[in-house]
């Protein structure tokens, strides 16, 4: 059983930066896509950021796209994502994913395993 675990969530200032990590255990996480996803209140979740299960590719929300990092360490079995010019809007809880290869994409059913989230909130 693969299980992930996100922490660096917390409370910002508009303008500011996080850096949140998901630690993955029980399997090897070279063996998956892992996305990050979030879902503010009343809302649904939606898809943040994904990358593929060399590393090669990543894939952002425009809502997210020139201020968010992907990234994986594949050897420390951890992927992170680099939160840079935080707004109120990016308040939400987020989640880390993982979906076995060749599966890879937006579609949240193909995230076999998820984490149990970390908080977000930017204040203006």
């Amino acid at each position: 059983q693969v299980q992930l675990v996100e922490s660096g969530g917390g409370s910002v200032q508009a303008g500011g930066s996080l850096r949140l990590s998901c630690g993955v255990s029980g399997d090897t996480i070279s063996n998956y896509c892992m996305g990050w996803f979030r879902q503010a209140p009343g809302k649904e979740r939606e898809g943040v950021a994904r990358i593929s299960s060399s590393g090669v590719l990543t894939y952002y929300a425009d809502s997210v796209k020139g201020r968010f990092t992907i990234s994986r360490d594949n050897a420390k079995n951890t992927m992170y994502l680099q939160m840079n010019s935080l707004q109120p809007e990016d308040t939400a809880m987020y989640y880390c994913a993982a979906a076995a290869s060749p599966a890879c994409s937006w579609t949240q059913g193909d995230y076999n395993s998820w984490g149990q989230g970390t908080q977000v909130t930017v204040s203006s």
